[in-house]
């Protein structure tokens, strides 16, 4: 109400503020959480603003940080208000470049965390930007900085990988790019994700680790080569234990439906790799039946 969008801005645009450009950047993504906030920023055009300042190589890597984290602020898809955003389309394909450039060269777990954040964002915000992404070779950027656990060093970053994976397996050229990059052996990976901690957010956040994953190789097994690379790392026992027990999921209905959609999409590439038992119960009857089932297997536990 007093401005302060407007204010914010107005240091973000003068060079002889440039020392105070990350605490402002962070009090802006603080306050664009809010209608209002996001609509003075389109205001003062204000995505052009955070477009020049991922643009220009000659600021800070803080500040390249605390921009990306405006960015997955404002297109947060949890926001229901980012429809406003016309501006954003405008200023995608250099923004998106910015972001990528700033993945693949974080110096720390948290720059990759802000800057992989604002790309799973975009993915979702609109569809364009996975086209974008994959021109930029950003899936072999992202599973490369996977293999470096300086980089990507919790299920939070992890997360937003996976998500951005997921948003990309819809467009065909991803199979091969997945392959090249030794994808599928991630997405393995990422099944057994567990949280150390037992702190709950983590555990949300291992959840949707294992649930992208699943749903990524679900997407991706429609090509030939990525099933039977799949199959041949075991993802058919890994995917059946996850259906059969459920603390090995966390007690997740929504892990459990992803890793039935990608059994049953391996299963009809490799049917050699069920039990007999597993075709007839995870594979065979329709899924919400396959689903009730491994959920009653839960209660029977308690």
């Amino acid at each position: 109400q007093e401005g302060g969008v407007v204010a914010l801005f107005k240091i973000c645009r003068q060079d002889c503020f440039r020392c105070l450009y990350p605490q402002t950047l962070r009090t802006l993504a603080s306050v664009c959480c809010v209608e209002e906030g996001m609509h003075q920023l389109e205001k003062v055009d204000g995505i052009l603003c955070l477009a020049d300042i991922l643009t220009d190589n000659s600021h800070s890597e803080a500040t390249h940080a605390e921009a990306a984290a405006v960015i997955a602020q404002i297109t947060s898809p949890h926001l229901t208000f980012t429809q406003h955003l016309s501006s954003f389309l405008e200023n995608m394909e250099e923004i998106v470049t910015a972001l990528v450039k700033l993945c693949q060269e974080a110096s720390s777990g948290e720059v990759f965390l802000l800057a992989s954040a604002a790309l799973a964002n975009i993915t979702f915000f609109d569809t364009m930007a996975c086209e974008i992404l994959l021109q930029l070779n950003a899936m072999k950027i992202l599973l490369a900085a996977c293999s470096n656990k300086h980089i990507v060093d919790t299920p939070y970053s992890r997360d937003q990988v996976v998500t951005i994976l997921a948003n990309m397996s819809v467009l065909d050229q991803c199979a091969s790019e997945i392959i090249q990059g030794n994808g599928v052996q991630l997405l393995m990976e990422m099944l057994f994700e567990r949280s150390s901690s037992g702190n709950s957010a983590e555990v949300a956040a291992c959840e949707r680790v294992q649930q992208k994953s699943a749903v990524t190789l679900a997407r991706l097994s429609r090509d030939p080569e990525v099933a039977d690379a799949a199959v041949k790392l075991s993802c058919i026992p890994r995917l059946i234990k996850l259906c059969r027990s459920p603390p090995e999921r966390n007690n997740s209905d929504s892990v459990l439906v992803a890793c039935l959609a990608a059994l049953r999409r391996l299963a009809v590439m490799s049917p050699d790799g069920l039990e007999d038992s597993d075709f007839q119960q995870l594979v065979k009857p329709r899924l919400v039946d396959s689903f009730l089932l491994c959920t009653n297997m839960e209660e029977s536990f308690v």
